[in-house]
């Protein structure tokens, strides 16, 4: 069986020194995702601070991270399915992958507190900001080459943290795209950096096991999550979901600042 390798390195891992660990993590993803999913992102700014504190190894928290995040946004892409445009969707995901080298390579040197207080001082500034001005909405058509640099944040951003949707949620809100259209492009996008970041760091990081059987059981309490919070989308208005992201993004600011 292809996967017997992977899943006989779970059931060892999970010895009973390790199955507190593992379960506490757990139930912190299954937690996040629930929230996450109702704005379809954040998952790893509302996961990260406390899943850092069970996971002290930078490079295999955002493992685990990303691994949580491909089974909800696989599970949020395909009940998006047939409102997903490709066409949309390309700059920014071309971009995001464009820039992905970079991010990983800052993941691999940079330490964490020399980039995470500003950029989650930032997050909590502009999502202040936007909640009490009236809505910002671009005018015009397309903006090909801004949407490639949007993607291309991300490719920085998403090896990092594991958090490569922030910027684009914030260009989508800009677009004045209603709730659907802007999950339809960003989750795509953050699904297929969450794949290509956890990939590259299986190239470069073999040792640590990006894609053992450990990580990938991540995937199924967020998924869980991701079930419960896609009900709480679905009840909400446009201007509730658009207030919705905001308060997330002030939240991922905060974790972020104070991790």
């Amino acid at each position: 069986m292809p996967w017997q390798p992977e899943l006989q390195q779970f059931a060892a891992s999970l010895q009973a020194a390790d199955l507190p660990r593992w379960l506490t993590v757990s139930t912190i993803i299954l937690l996040a995702a629930m929230v996450s999913s109702t704005v379809g992102f954040a998952f790893s700014a509302i996961a990260g601070a406390m899943i850092l504190h069970y996971v002290p190894n930078g490079v295999e928290a955002v493992q685990t991270m990303m691994t949580a995040s491909i089974g909800i946004q696989a599970y949020s892409v395909a009940g998006l399915w047939r409102s997903i445009r490709w066409a949309r969707c390309v700059p920014f995901i071309l971009g995001g992958l464009a820039a992905l080298p970079a991010g990983i390579v800052l993941l691999l040197h940079l330490e964490p507190g020399a980039y995470a207080l500003a950029i989650g001082a930032a997050l909590v500034a502009y999502g202040i900001y936007m909640l009490l001005r009236r809505p910002v909405v671009l005018k015009g058509g397309e903006r090909r080459g801004a949407d490639v640099l949007v993607g291309a944040r991300g490719g920085l951003t998403g090896p990092l943290a594991a958090r490569p949707g922030t910027g684009l949620t914030n260009w989508c809100g800009l677009r004045g795209w209603d709730k659907v259209t802007q999950r339809a492009v960003y989750q795509p996008y953050i699904l297929v950096m969450q794949l290509a970041g956890l990939g590259a760091l299986a190239l470069v990081k073999p040792q640590q096991g990006a894609l053992a059987g450990a990580h990938l059981a991540y995937a199924l309490p967020g998924l869980a999550g991701a079930v419960i919070g896609l009900r709480f989308f679905s009840w909400m208005t446009d201007t509730q979901f658009q207030r919705a992201i905001y308060l997330a993004l002030i939240g991922s600011g905060l974790a972020l600042a104070l991790k």
